[in-house]
């Protein structure tokens, strides 16, 4: 199974009334960031059978958004185990709820969606230290009990791919082949 891990994109400041921090809404830079995310995630061919995301606005608004720009037509699947104080052993039980599927793509926050890509690369006993940040998407496969991690993008570094592809196409003229 393939599973990419995607991190809510920007919202701004933590409320702390717990209820409208649920339904706090991306910010600019968050709806930005998951443009550039999802554009990138298209050009790779990225093709989820599913969407899981967390049941709170900003992750909702990311999986949305990113979908959009996969051309994702199915139903959001909003889930609990991909809420910030859910527990890996929640993960897990995900996981196997939607294990007939090829591809997974969860929407999460931290410090649950950092603490489960660690846990789920890293070998028994150890610890992987990553630095997920908000907008981010990595790509694991897994196989029975082993997961390997494909790749790792930030927003930003989806930005200067996009960027320096225009620039190549601007200075590179098209011709014909004769």
């Amino acid at each position: 199974m393939i599973i990419y891990f995607v991190r809510h994109a920007s919202a701004g400041e933590h409320l702390s009334n717990p209820k409208k921090d649920d339904k706090r809404p991306l910010d600019a830079d968050g709806i930005e960031q998951c443009g550039s995310i999802g554009r990138a995630l298209a050009a790779l061919d990225v093709q989820p059978d599913v969407i899981i995301s967390s049941p709170l606005k900003r992750a909702t608004q990311t999986a949305s958004l990113v979908g959009n720009e996969l051309g994702y037509e199915a139903k959001l699947q909003l889930e609990p185990a991909m809420k910030p104080e859910a527990s890996f052993a929640d993960f897990r039980r995900m996981l196997e709820k939607y294990s007939k599927h090829e591809s997974l793509m969860v929407v999460g926050h931290n410090p649950s969606i950092t603490d489960f890509l660690a846990k789920i690369i890293a070998k028994s006993g150890c610890e992987a230290l990553i630095d997920f940040k908000k907008g981010a998407v990595a790509r694991v496969e897994t196989e029975r009990r082993a997961a390997t991690l494909n790749w790792f993008i930030t927003p930003k570094m989806a930005r200067e791919i996009q960027a320096a592809a225009a620039s190549a196409a601007k200075s590179h003229p098209k011709t014909s082949r004769k």
